[in-house]
């Protein structure tokens, strides 16, 4: 497949597109690991600023987070992505590192161990928190590089339906622009919905909590059992109650806006409007996707490991007032880094897989316009026979 006799050396430019995939993996674990693990300065300042009060540390991380953000054809992108992708393995792994580290916190907490014991699981959830924040880093550059594929793809596809070339989308056009900054408001629109469930169910889980030391006073006490049944229960029912709207937002979006602006471009001549405001959307969601992902996840994992700096004794320890701080940190920051940042790599590739399955949706009905356009070099590849399959030439 990588090799042809009219481009001989085409393999080791898709070998080299490969690596970067790697070595762009690689690049998303050492800047993540450097703005979330406190062994490093932007936590530490982070800390530090824990210690005049709660509202400069939300300050602080909000800004600290902010400061972070700052070749050879689609279907070498391709192999990038795959390449990126090879080491989803290990990336996986790292990613249940957390979770076990954490809930074993957890249980040691419960169970009352020495404070000994807590110390030990403190240190390994600040790593986990740093592995869950590196792996949530690689996810959405694999959802972006993706996502730039189907972009492509989806604009191949209008050309073929509509037979005429699609290859450029003006965002001085009035409406292509509105499209665009539709795009983005979704981006937001989905993060604000995401966080504010996450608001109503700790208010729901904090009033049967207090409806049980009320009525099972002996809970303090060891006395009684509480009825951990019932949280869960309305954790599980509100974790699928809360995301139907943000669902249906990202199902809808797209198809609302490709069909009324193809009524649009019906009256007013415009054939593509709709595929290209459809397009302008799909572009500017995923560019602020990936920044507001990227955003949530470091700023959730930096304000967490604040946290567990300060409880290592450093700054007061814990029950200090900068402790106290700390915690409010993490209380913001853990909607964050576990609802609304991991999300949004899945909106991006959803956003991009649903504006290609409509594409022909978004087009008026044209006949008579001559024979479609020749297919561009990336589809000609993927289309190929299994057996007949050879690379492009360069």
């Amino acid at each position: 497949m990588l090799y042809t006799e009219q481009a001989p050396s085409a393999w080791v430019h898709f070998a080299l597109c490969g690596l970067v995939g790697i070595i762009t993996a690689y690049i998303f674990v050492w800047i993540t690991k450097y703005y979330t693990d406190y062994k490093h300065g932007p936590v530490r300042a982070l800390a530090l600023a824990s210690t005049t009060g709660h509202g400069t540390n939300i300050i602080a991380g909000d800004w600290l987070m902010r400061l972070e953000i700052p070749t050879g054809g689609l279907f070498g992108t391709a192999v990038a992505t795959m390449g990126m992708l090879s080491t989803a393995a290990y990336v996986l792994t790292m990613d249940m590192f957390g979770p076990i580290a954490d809930n074993a916190g957890g249980i040691v907490e419960m169970s009352q161990q020495p404070e000994s014991v807590r110390e030990i699981t403190d240190v390994l959830d600040a790593v986990g928190n740093t592995t869950k924040a590196t792996t949530k880093g690689f996810a959405i550059g694999s959802a972006a590089l993706a996502s730039f594929l189907l972009f492509s793809a989806y604009m191949d596809e209008v050309a073929t339906f509509a037979r005429e070339p699609f290859t450029q989308v003006d965002i001085a056009i009035p409406e292509v622009f509105v499209g665009g900054l539709l795009g983005s408001m979704l981006i937001f629109l989905f993060s604000a919905w995401a966080c504010s469930a996450v608001g109503r169910t700790a208010q729901e889980v904090v009033n049967e909590v207090r409806r049980q030391f009320i009525e099972r006073p002996g809970i303090m006490d060891y006395k009684e059992k509480p009825d951990y049944g019932r949280c869960v229960a309305i954790v599980a029912s509100a974790s699928l109650r809360e995301m139907v709207k943000p669902g249906a937002l990202a199902i809808i979006s797209p198809m609302a806006v490709g069909l009324l602006f193809r009524i649009l471009g019906y009256y007013t001549g415009h054939s593509l409007l709709g595929a290209k405001v459809v397009a302008a959307m799909l572009m500017f969601a995923t560019v602020s996707g990936i920044l507001m992902a990227l955003f949530l996840n470091t700023a959730g994992g930096a304000w967490d490991n604040a946290k567990k700096y300060i409880e290592t004794g450093a700054l007061g320890g814990k029950g200090s007032d900068c402790h106290k701080a700390a915690i409010t940190g993490d209380t913001v920051g853990d909607p964050f880094k576990d609802t609304a940042g991991p999300s949004l790599h899945v909106l991006i590739k959803m956003l991009a897989t649903i504006t290609l399955v409509m594409a022909p949706v978004f087009l008026e009905c044209l006949h008579g316009r001559g024979p479609p356009p020749e297919p561009s070099v990336f589809a000609r590849v993927m289309l190929l026979p299994p057996n007949n399959v050879s690379s492009p030439e360069l």
